[in-house]
């Protein structure tokens, strides 16, 4: 299981001769050595442990965020480039610390070091703001995954595939076949629209007949729309309604759900749709209205505005 091999792995940093360092302080221990001698090779043997200890842990944290990385390349292989950036900044940080406590031991005083790097930190956060924001923000994509490579996302007005997430940037390919490239800081600043995670889409559309159609043919519209619909195998209707009058119209508004995100999947579905109902619409004698306009004369009658 992934203990053993944890235990294995750290096991594996641990130095031959930080061993023998080991095996000689034991065996020190049966013998009478001078106290200036002693407190010497019990600072040695302490600092060595140290170091040791230093191996141990980059070790731990190296087969975390390995089990982490083949954990993410299944789902987002660009994931692999943040979480190796973040294995070495773990690493820093844990050899900057061995290093202070063995300053600590050799008996350094720290505190003006601490409070210097403190401020120095400051600094330099200061002078690279933006590229650490970016930098943490490449981090929050990969952690909390608001998409992945592959995903069909909109960011306000621009949209297409994510292509790469790197440590600054992530590049999308628009629909027209350029690329996009968004500041990671500024891309979680936006609203993304994520359409690769849409469970099912709802369609609303509508058209109208014209107004010499028949009452009852208006209710069989509602009925044969409604089944047309059903029949699709990954179309579930909602609602067929008589919507309004319109200016040279009787409008139907339809609304149903596609249970596939994909737009080519339910573009097949509403040329299906649209195929059907104009199939059945002329075995029906109902006709589809298009914009008209009826103009009434009225003659006026003989004898008035001055004509006879």
């Amino acid at each position: 299981n992934q203990l053993d091999d944890l235990l294995v792995s750290v096991l594996g940093k641990t130095r031959f001769f930080i061993l023998l360092v080991a095996s000689a302080y034991v065996a020190s221990s049966a013998i009478l050595l001078k106290p200036s001698v002693e407190a010497l090779w019990q600072k040695a043997v302490i600092l060595i442990l140290i170091v040791q200890a230093g191996l141990w842990a980059s070790a731990a944290v190296t087969f975390w965020l390995e089990r982490i990385r083949q954990k993410r390349m299944e789902q987002d292989a660009s994931s692999a480039t943040t979480i190796s950036l973040l294995g070495f900044v773990a690493r820093v940080i844990l050899w900057v610390i061995v290093l202070l406590l063995i300053l600590d031991n050799l008996g350094v005083n720290i505190t003006g070091l601490v409070a210097g790097l403190g401020i120095g930190g400051i600094a330099v956060a200061l002078a690279v703001q933006n590229i650490l924001g970016d930098l943490l923000a490449s981090l929050s994509i990969v952690l909390d995954k608001p998409f992945m490579v592959g995903d069909y996302v909109v960011v306000d007005t621009l949209s297409g595939t994510v292509e790469h997430i790197g440590l600054k940037t992530t590049r999308i390919r628009s629909l027209s076949g350029e690329q996009l490239i968004f500041s990671n800081n500024d891309l979680l600043k936006s609203r993304i629209r994520n359409y690769k995670r849409m469970e099912e889409r709802r369609i609303v559309f509508g058209f109208g007949v014209v107004y010499q159609t028949p009452a009852e043919k208006l209710t069989l519209i509602k009925k044969l729309v409604f089944h047309i619909i059903e029949k699709e195998e990954h179309a579930r209707p909602d609602r067929v309604h008589f919507k309004e009058y319109g200016d040279s119209s009787l409008n139907f508004e339809v609304v149903y759900f596609v249970d596939q995100p994909d737009y080519a999947t339910y573009m097949d579905i509403q040329e299906r749709i649209n195929l059907e109902i104009f199939r059945r619409f002329a075995e029906e004698g109902i006709d589809f209205a298009y914009p008209t306009r009826t103009l009434y004369v009225q003659q006026a009658p003989a004898g008035e505005n001055g004509l006879s």
